[in-house]
């Protein structure tokens, strides 16, 4: 795995993954950027919900959940004044007709699995996860 930033004006710049796929990094204009793309710290964030529903529907499909609409939404919160996250809730919203019990080891063995998510625990950040059936 590789990544390369380059710088492009201002407080932008581009990452590529040499794969052919890239993202426009910037700040908001209250921290001086032009707002032209995502901060590297909500990537960290963005990356973390699309790590979990990727790796669901790979299980998902595994343990034969059928399901029409998949979403995972991440709130991170930094409290007491700390410069990272240190909370995470994951909302993992389905629309199935699988019992909760089989969506729920379904999750669990994500959160298992998802590097990103490793990550996360390794950093000592909170989580916390709920189903909601759609």
């Amino acid at each position: 795995m590789k990544s390369t930033c380059t710088w492009t004006k201002g407080t932008a710049s581009t990452v590529t993954n040499h794969r052919g796929h890239e993202i426009v990094l910037d700040l908001p204009p209250a921290k001086g950027g032009e707002d032209t793309g995502a901060t590297a710290f909500e990537v960290c964030l963005m990356s973390y919900s699309g790590c979990v529903n990727t790796i669901f529907q790979l299980l998902a499909t595994k343990m034969r959940i059928e399901f029409n609409s998949l979403e995972v939404e991440a709130r991170g919160e930094m409290n007491n004044g700390s410069a990272t996250l240190t909370d995470v809730e994951v909302d993992l919203r389905i629309a199935t007709e699988a019992k909760e019990t089989k969506i729920a080891k379904c999750l669990e063995q994500t959160l298992k699995t998802c590097p990103v998510g490793i990550l996360f625990d390794q950093a000592g950040v909170n989580k916390k996860y709920n189903i909601i059936k759609m």
